[in-house]
């Protein structure tokens, strides 16, 4: 039997979505072990004043699997 936890992180990256989602998961991969999964919750961008995206942001709850 297995029991898991669920974080929620947020992570940027001015290259897109995909780019912050897989930066958000190398990070966590490095502090957490067992990371199994990631929901993706919400996404964001900001802009500069021109209306030009400058960052994207994803927020998402990550899984992990506890120790034995």
């Amino acid at each position: 039997m297995s029991v898991a936890r669920v974080t929620e992180i947020s992570s940027t990256s001015s290259a897109g979505f995909d780019d912050a989602i897989a930066a958000g998961l190398a990070r966590a991969s490095q502090t957490l072990r067992n990371v199994r999964s990631a929901w993706v919750k919400e996404q964001h961008v900001r802009c500069d004043a021109s209306g030009a995206v400058t960052e994207y942001q994803v927020n998402m709850l990550v899984t992990f699997v506890l120790d034995d």
